[in-house]
């Protein structure tokens, strides 16, 4: 099938041609007929299968034959998203597909002033993209309308309820036309999110394409096993190899994404880190640095990632294995994207085995066990009991760091030549 079968509107199919875009992912050929068909639809698709497209094309193609009888400009499509770099994400890419209309759009998110966001809104826009917090402030501020939504998109639906935003999509749905288009996006189906889906949908058609239990073929998967007090070490060695130039490292938490670029810039290789204790240009800052090859590595938590879309990236690590099989599959769907080829590095610390033993259980395939790498794993996975003494022993450090901390602090102070300023 070519996209010129899916009976879009030819200003669409030129949008799509100047992106090299000839043939339709699997989300975009089975949801793009059934969305133009007026039905509500329950998608099921991993990031980077080309869901964006696969929503976005045929909502332009209902804008573009409404405009024909109505030039008016009101806040035709409401898209909700979890996190500020999907949401941007998301408007890029309607900016790209609706470059031969008159249609309008923009993005709303929070951590960032809101003049330039309401002054757009103020213009009037056809299409808002936006995250749950800053659009429930906005609508209570009196900026935003959603009287005239005909076509609501809630999308990455799992990782909305893994941030807590159940709440804030529940408000909305009490504002939203009972005549409206619904569709809905999540990469997992668990029970939270088909109650859910049954709360916004009206007999859907469903969707499932690239299971989460899936991983691409064009991916080339390995994993070093190594200790824990080695890890830092074994990437400096990793990223000895030249032919990475480029690359998403995956942290556990914020700040150890802060310590590998602090460790990496020590190295002299360039690096940056986006999480979300970063201010919204530092992130967009970072991620295009990234773009633009200025960084070498940029280092991700998962919910940072989630909206990262790098054409061509082909190699991601995971610094510290996710407990979350699922979550490993999200990761390495970052590489090796629309049919290019990707490498999936791991590096594993003993407590982190059983965490591999569940991804491999998940994909129904071995990673490929790294050989003869000078930081080999040589300790054993500690039992229950000797975690919870190494987790007193970790806290007893921190308070005596502390204390000690404040003791100097004091002893400064007490000092007769120390000032107050």
């Amino acid at each position: 099938m070519k996209f010129e079968d899916l009976n879009l509107h030819p200003t669409l199919l030129k949008a799509v041609k100047d992106q090299n875009y000839t043939t339709p992912t699997e989300i975009q050929e089975q949801a793009i007929p059934l969305i133009l068909k007026d039905n509500d639809v329950l998608g099921s698709a991993q990031t980077g299968t080309g869901k964006t497209a696969a929503f976005a094309l045929p909502i332009l193609h209902h804008l573009i034959n409404e405009k024909r009888n109505n030039s008016k400009t009101k806040i035709r499509v409401l898209v909700v998203t979890p996190t500020r770099e999907l949401a941007i994400q998301i408007g890029e890419n309607f900016t790209v597909y609706s470059k031969y209309t008159n249609i309008k759009n923009t993005v709303i998110f929070g951590g960032v002033k809101q003049a330039t966001q309401t002054n757009a809104l103020s213009r009037g826009v056809d299409i808002l993209v936006a995250t749950p917090g800053r659009l429930l402030d906005l609508m209570g501020q009196g900026f935003i309308s959603l009287k005239d939504v005909g076509y609501f998109v809630l999308d990455e639906a799992d990782r909305m309820l893994d941030m807590g935003f159940i709440h804030d999509i529940k408000k909305l749905l009490e504002k939203l036309p009972n005549q409206r288009q619904s569709l809905f996006f999540s990469a997992t189906m668990p029970n939270s999110i088909l109650t859910l889906s049954n709360t916004i949908l009206r007999n859907p058609k469903k969707v499932a394409v690239h299971q989460v239990s899936t991983t691409a073929d064009t991916i080339q998967q390995c994993i070093y096993y190594t200790n824990k007090s080695d890890k830092k070490d074994l990437l400096f060695h990793i990223l000895k190899d030249k032919n990475i130039n480029q690359i998403l490292v995956f942290s556990r938490t914020k700040h150890g994404a802060d310590r590998i670029v602090r460790n990496l810039k020590k190295k002299h290789i360039e690096a940056a880190a986006i999480h979300g204790d970063k201010a919204q240009n530092q992130r967009q800052r970072a991620l295009q640095s990234f773009k633009n090859l200025e960084i070498r590595v940029l280092v991700a938590t998962d919910i940072a990632a989630r909206g990262i879309d790098i054409d061509k990236l082909s190699y991601v690590l995971n610094y510290d294995i996710p407990n979350e099989p699922e979550t490993y599959v999200h990761r390495i769907g970052r590489c090796g994207r629309a049919g290019e080829e990707g490498v999936s590095i791991s590096i594993c610390e003993p407590e982190e085995n059983e965490y591999v033993r569940d991804i491999e259980k998940l994909i129904k395939q071995k990673i490929t066990d790294v050989k003869g790498h000078p930081f080999p794993q040589t300790d054993k996975p500690m039992n229950a009991k000797e975690k919870k003494e190494a987790e007193k022993e970790k806290n007893r450090k921190k308070q005596e760091f502390f204390a000690n901390r404040n003791k100097k602090r004091n002893a400064g102070k007490s000092n007769p030549r120390y000032k107050r300023r």
